[in-house]
């Protein structure tokens, strides 16, 4: 640990000098590629296991963090995922069965997750859950849980509805059951001076995402805003508002590549980040602390990543993050 601490100490002076930046950049991705670790800790084995779907870019960049600090702390990472409650359930008693060293989880629908997340704390194996779930995270057991309060989120978003004018909002939900989804819609109607619906759509069926929202936005021209709540969503709606001659401005929660080239070109009015790579950086990483040296962040509250409203103005300063897949 001492050397490891030398390097530290090495990389952090030469951050002073005018390419010192570029140094310790190229030193990271050096250590990406050649897979070697920062500490001479055990390889420990953890688990990650959420309700994402196939193909859902936002995962990419959940992952994205979380193998980064796999490498840095010397981490055998294991990722599984299913947006079936029960089978996304039935993936943490095989990580329990497994013998994992730590176990990372969503809670989407806790419910159905409770009884297993109860198994892994009788193991023995440390839980942290991530993105979703944290009214129930600690009543689970788990260490803590990082992410965004999906309720201030929401509140956020209403906040800044009001500060654009907007008079009439739909919020546009994408998997029914998740708790997270109803509480930003909740939020954001808490807080939002006009009239806000709810607009339930099959989020596996990106078509009829559209022809759900075109049908609103014809049906109620007084609608001047659409808050979807996902990046891959804000685009369906975009091509709704046009296909049914709408005005209404889209925003959206969730940042990548698309949504801040859409930001920057005005075709989305806003988007509310939560740092997804953070999320899973810092679960690996706090699961790794606790393995070494017992320690836990957040005091029994959640460890906040988010919301962070990006506009126009911000959206080319994070082109760069977002076309490498960690914002």
């Amino acid at each position: 640990m001492g050397a490891v601490l030398v390097a530290a100490l090495g990389l952090s002076l030469a951050g002073c000098s005018s390419t010192g930046g570029k140094r310790a950049e190229d030193a990271r991705k050096a250590a990406a590629a050649g897979g070697r670790a920062a500490v001479d800790t055990p390889r420990w084995t953890f688990a990650m296991v959420t309700h994402s779907g196939d193909g859902d870019a936002f995962w990419d960049i959940v992952q994205n963090g979380a193998k980064q600090a796999a490498v840095k702390d010397n981490i055998n990472f294991l990722y599984s995922h299913s947006d079936e409650a029960q089978q996304q359930a039935q993936l943490v008693d095989a990580a329990v069965d497994k013998k994992v060293d730590g176990i990372i989880v969503t809670l989407a629908k806790p419910d159905a997750m409770k009884a297993a997340v109860a198994r892994a704390v009788k193991a023995g194996i440390p839980v942290v859950t991530v993105n979703s779930g944290s009214a129930e995270s600690k009543e689970f057991g788990a260490l803590t849980h990082i992410g965004q309060d999906e309720t201030v989120a929401g509140e956020a978003v209403g906040e800044e509805l009001n500060e654009r004018g907007r008079k009439k909002a739909l919020c546009v939900l994408h998997e029914q059951g998740n708790v997270g989804h109803e509480q930003r819609c909740a939020g954001a109607d808490d807080t939002f001076d006009g009239e806000m619906q709810n607009l339930y759509v099959d989020g596996t069926n990106m078509p009829d995402v559209q022809s759900s929202i075109e049908a609103k936005l014809q049906a109620d021209p007084s609608i001047d805003s659409v808050v979807t709540l996902g990046a891959p969503y804000a685009d369906a709606a975009v091509k709704a508002k046009q296909s049914a001659g709408s005005k209404a401005e889209v925003d959206t929660f969730d940042l990548n590549a698309k949504v801040a080239a859409a930001l920057k070109a005005g075709t989305l009015g806003f988007a509310v980040d939560q740092q997804p790579y953070l999320q899973g950086y810092q679960a690996v990483d706090l699961l790794w602390l606790y393995k070494y040296n017992a320690d836990v962040l957040g005091g029994g509250k959640p460890v906040l990543t988010g919301p962070q409203i990006i506009t126009k103005d911000q959206a080319a300063a994070l082109a760069e993050y977002t076309e490498r897949g960690t914002r």
